[in-house]
């Protein structure tokens, strides 16, 4: 049996709704207005999300859009009930580009109602440095679209900078974008005695200055040459120095896809 046959309307139309084009993460019902989905249809969604046949499908298919019509449908549910699964799906779908640049969104557009299950997603040691930053892009994402939870989510973030084991030096390069991208000024002197303390590993960020720079604490020394702005350049700085990427800097730059047996699925 095909999965295509595994699924029960409403939710096996997503299956034949095709290539997925521009999306409002903030603001879309569009999922909601065609096919009528409800929290009854969350455990479906999740299996869907999950679907390792769906993931590896030919990028031709129109099954193999399946799964991001599924997580934009959770998204927009705004269902407490799918936070916790869609959590337990972050180390599944770690090779998944389009999962790892649009989860955080489909949390921030499920809510601030999210932001104690990522606290402690990313407090939890159990989970590597690449899985938990997913929980930090999150964070960024939902006090982004969120600003009456901007504090809170500033403060979690920035009480993850006091550690300094292997993986939380990875993951403290990570949280110093998403609070660079919060413009979290309040968070300076915390960001400042990471560095200091040799608590952020230098293969992912390790560059004070242009930190203070995007926090706008202080002037660049030359004009920058990048018409995106220093966040684009401490990026850019980030990537030449770093490893191939496990995750997303700033909560929405694109990660590279893993080599595997699923096929790239074309961007629109």
């Amino acid at each position: 049996m095909t999965t295509l046959h595994t699924y029960a309307p409403p939710v096996s139309q997503l299956l034949t709704y095709g290539e997925v084009l521009k999306y409002d993460f903030k603001n879309s019902t569009l999922y909601l207005e065609k096919f009528g989905f409800t929290a009854e249809h969350i455990p479906e969604l999740i299996r869907m999300v999950s679907d390792e046949e769906l993931n590896k499908a030919d990028s031709e298919s129109l099954e193999v859009w399946g799964p991001i019509h599924a997580w934009r449908s959770l998204g927009e549910l705004r269902n407490e009930a799918a936070i916790h699964p869609l959590l337990s799906l972050v180390t599944l779908l770690d090779e998944d580009d389009w999962f790892i640049d649009e989860f955080p969104h489909v949390l921030a557009q499920i809510g601030p109602v999210a932001i104690p299950a990522l606290r402690d997603y990313l407090a939890n040691p159990d989970y590597n440095a690449s899985a938990r930053s997913s929980a930090a892009n999150s964070l960024e994402a939902i006090a982004t679209q969120h600003p009456e939870v901007r504090d809170e989510c500033v403060r979690i973030l920035t009480e993850r900078l006091a550690y300094s084991d292997p993986e939380s030096q990875i993951l403290n390069g990570f949280i110093v974008f998403s609070l660079v991208g919060l413009k979290a000024v309040e968070a300076a002197s915390e960001i400042e005695a990471a560095f200091a303390g040799d608590r952020i590993n230098k293969d992912w960020c390790d560059n004070w200055e242009l930190v203070q720079v995007a926090l706008g604490l202080k002037e660049p020394k030359k004009k920058l040459k990048n018409p995106d702005g220093i966040l684009a350049l401490l990026e850019e700085h980030h990537k030449k120095r770093s490893k191939p990427q496990v995750a997303s800097g700033f909560g929405s730059a694109e990660t590279q896809k893993k080599s595997g047996n699923k096929k790239n699925k074309k961007r629109k």
